[in-house]
């Protein structure tokens, strides 16, 4: 765990240059329907030339969108969710995140999720039914790296609890975005409390957050919070 965790952490101090980089020269930067470095080599093909071996994550995880245009009134919720693809390497979540739109790209009303491999972020998947949710919140075109932190510690395996992890989900909104981290037991207060500290230090957040249970958001429309930290 500890090399994976180093893997991440350079990373992640790789994709904050590459950041710095696109801000400098603002001609960089992708537009809403480009694919970034659309030439480029993706680190997983990369490795498999070189012979390197690819780094296996302790989990496989999956990609799921929710397209805003592809909802009606009459539609059951979740009718438009998508998988998008399943990843199980360090070079595969590269080769995908790179060529992705991230949060400040997506069309308000999008819901972009990433969940353990065969966890529906439903409320009505086995795994997920009796847990809950943590959310953090954002104005417009601030959740692109509050994003990526929260990706690179759930597959990086960074929470004391990280099997009580389920998986999380980025939500474009009018005037702000959201980003929720779904757990598997919501009543284990203890845990759900740790994994609360622990993203945000990870992320650096200093406003209060709160844990709301699924059960709870099923029977109100403002549902209030179980636990805060």
């Amino acid at each position: 765990m500890a090399e994976e965790a180093g893997m991440m952490a350079a990373a992640r101090a790789s994709e904050e240059e590459k950041a710095r980089e696109r801000e400098a020269d603002p001609s960089d930067e992708i537009e809403e329907g480009e694919i970034e470095d659309a030439d480029a080599d993706s680190d997983a093909d990369a490795a498999r030339r070189g012979g390197a071996q690819p780094h296996p994550l302790e989990n496989s995880w999956t990609f799921w969108f929710d397209n805003p245009s592809a909802k009606s009134k009459q539609a059951a919720w979740g009718s438009s969710l998508r998988p998008i693809h399943t990843f199980a390497t360090v070079e595969d979540f590269w080769s995908l995140y790179n060529n992705i739109h991230h949060p400040s790209k997506l069309i308000m009303g999008a819901d972009f999720h990433c969940f353990k491999y065969k966890i529906e972020p439903k409320w009505e998947d086995p795994v997920c039914a009796n847990g809950g949710k943590w959310t953090i919140s954002c104005v417009r075109g601030k959740a692109d790296q509050l994003w990526l932190y929260t990706l690179l510690a759930m597959i990086g395996e960074q929470f004391e609890y990280g099997d009580e992890i389920c998986g999380a989900v980025v939500s474009v909104r009018a005037k702000q975005e959201r980003i929720a981290l779904w757990t598997k037991n919501a009543a284990n207060e203890e845990a759900q409390i740790s994994i609360g500290r622990q993203w945000k230090e990870l992320l650096d957040y200093n406003d209060t957050i709160g844990f709301i249970f699924h059960e709870d958001a099923k029977k109100d429309k403002v549902p209030k919070n179980r636990y805060t930290v």
